[in-house]
């Protein structure tokens, strides 16, 4: 008698479940659609790789070659620099008080310590900083377009 008592019990249970039904509506403004479109079609165009948008990519290694609290020689640094090495991006970072002047996008910690023992001669303070680096460029031209 249990047994069929807990057995009508489940299958009721069982079916009161499945028993619900109903209808989900959406209220959204028309104008989502319409800039979720503009941005696929901003950010997707097929065939074709945006060269000039940088790509945040994984943590990297950076070189700081100057820090100080005076804008004018963080910036005369920064040109400085610059004008030696035209290949590398640099960076300016704020953090009150001082400024600081970082440079490169390297993967490696070893490419990092290239570029110090290279610039160590022109730049005497540098260290190397751990953070989010931009992926390198890639060459997106194909063997018809060379």
């Amino acid at each position: 008698m249990k047994i069929t008592l807990t057995f009508i019990f489940c299958l009721f249970l069982f079916t009161t479940s499945f028993a619900q039904r109903g209808e989900v509506t959406v209220i959204k403004d028309p104008l989502i659609d319409s800039l979720i479109a503009k941005r696929s079609q901003v950010y997707k165009t097929p065939g074709e790789v945006k060269i000039g948008k940088p790509i945040v990519s994984a943590y990297g290694y950076r070189v700081q070659i100057f820090y100080g609290s005076d804008r004018r020689e963080v910036f005369s640094q920064q040109a400085r620099f610059k004008s030696l090495y035209p290949r590398f991006n640099t960076y300016l970072i704020y953090k009150e008080p001082n400024y600081y002047v970082r440079v490169g996008d390297f993967r490696t910690r070893l490419e990092a310590q290239r570029l110090m023992s290279e610039i160590r001669s022109t730049f005497p303070t540098l260290f190397i900083f751990r953070e989010k680096i931009n992926a390198p460029s890639l060459d997106t031209t194909t063997d018809d377009q060379r």
